[in-house]
């Protein structure tokens, strides 16, 4: 055995199972006692002795532990599922099954202000990138024909928000995604229910609903993962996790935080009676209104009805009528006086004129002597002796002839 302990295994000459898995065990062996940190997913005790399951908080990684009687009754701490802690462990191979565990020497529970501080971290973390700005909150729709629902199955958290919505409106209905609200399954089912219910293009709001519990019981709904998913949803999200001391995450980055179940439902869902009521409130107001407007005009038409220019409308008629006839007795007064003055200027013009045109030097007497073509004779030298002369009077013409200058 010890031969073959340090001969390398090729084909032709293999190890036995036994010769590995006790390499395997050395191995491991060698690594010693090492503190890990986890979620213990599965706590059971059998004749004293523990045994369980812790899981990585972060990766998909679970390793099966043991605590023997000697140690379990040393803790004084009470364990069960859910549970985060730190514990000191050994990792053994089984050689006979070929399976890992660890032993545990210690174990206790991770400290609360421990958690708080990586809460703190991962709240200011998301805050950075905006994920709880008011900007970001969706309104949630008046009155939505189908609720997405994401809670635990056969839940009070359930039927406090199914019974509640009924009950203020019968005819709202749900599509409900059924995951684990606690525990290492219930960060990856309610990621699941919020993104598929997301998906679903008639689901018009989505509520995540718990019915409370203490402050590690709701770590699943302050991860990162849910956290997330609920940021990315183009679907309104309602936090319903009803526990008012420690807020998760999720109640950040909700577009609604409802303080319970029920008030999530009465928040989502309106009332039909409270609807109606308002309903026939805002009708009695409107009637009232419209009587008041109705009566405010009929009044208005009746004081215009008694005023004198409505009540006897002739009254204008006849005013008018006899501002025209004066208006027509002025315009042809005015007319005529303007047609007698540009008669008047048109004889003085005339008078004018006649002084003195040729016309009125010919009827004194003159007459005027033009040569044959035309041209007025004005000196005797433009008149030969026998020049044929035409005097012009003023009543008629002469013939005449030139026997020259004197």
């Amino acid at each position: 055995m010890a031969a073959a302990d340090t001969t390398p295994a090729t084909r032709e000459a293999p190890w036995p199972v036994g010769l590995m898995s006790e390499k395997i065990a050395a191995w491991i062996d060698r690594l010693g006692q090492v503190w890990i940190e986890g979620e213990v997913t599965q706590w059971q005790v059998r004749g004293g002795h523990v045994y369980g399951k812790l899981r990585d908080l972060d990766q998909d990684a679970t390793v099966s532990f043991t605590v023997w009687r000697s140690v379990a009754q040393r803790l004084t701490g009470e364990f069960s599922q859910g549970d985060r802690v730190v514990a000191l462990v050994k990792p053994n191979f089984w050689v006979k099954g070929g399976t890992l565990t660890v032993q545990v020497f210690d174990i206790s529970h991770v400290g609360i202000g421990e958690l708080l501080e990586r809460l703190e971290r991962l709240r200011r973390q998301l805050q950075s990138e905006g994920l709880f700005d008011a900007s970001r909150k969706r309104p949630l729709p008046f009155l939505p024909s189908l609720i997405g629902l994401v809670t635990g199955r056969d839940s009070d958290a359930e039927k406090d928000v199914i019974r509640n919505a009924t009950l203020r409106w019968p005819g709202v209905k749900f599509k409900v995604h059924y995951a684990a609200v606690q525990g290492d399954r219930a960060a990856g089912e309610v990621t699941a229910g919020i993104e598929a219910l997301d998906q679903d293009p008639e689901v018009d709001v989505i509520i995540v609903a718990r019915g409370g519990g203490d402050f590690q019981n709701l770590l699943p709904f302050s991860d990162e993962k849910v956290v997330r998913a609920a940021a990315n949803a183009t679907t309104p999200i309602v936090s319903a996790i009803g526990h008012e001391a420690d807020r998760p995450l999720l109640d950040e980055v909700a577009d609604l935080r409802a303080s319970t179940p029920t008030d999530a439902a009465k928040r989502v869902v309106p009332d039909v009676g409270e609807e109606l009521a308002g309903l026939d409130q805002a009708r009695a107001r409107l009637s009232g209104r419209l009587g008041q407007l109705l009566a405010h005009e009929a009044d208005r038409i009746t004081q215009l009805r008694g005023r004198p220019v409505l009540a006897t409308p002739e009254r204008i008629i006849d005013d008018r009528a006899e501002e025209l006839v004066r208006w027509i007795a002025r315009g042809t007064e005015l007319a005529e006086r303007g047609v007698e003055d540009r008669e008047r200027g048109i004889r003085e013009m005339r008078s004018r004129l006649t002084a003195l045109s040729p016309r009125a030097t010919l009827e004194r007497g003159y007459a005027i002597a033009q040569l044959p073509d035309g041209a007025v004779l004005r000196t005797p030298g433009d008149a030969p002796a026998g020049t044929e002369l035409r005097l012009s009077l003023a009543e008629g013409s002469l013939a005449a002839r030139s026997e020259g200058g004197a």
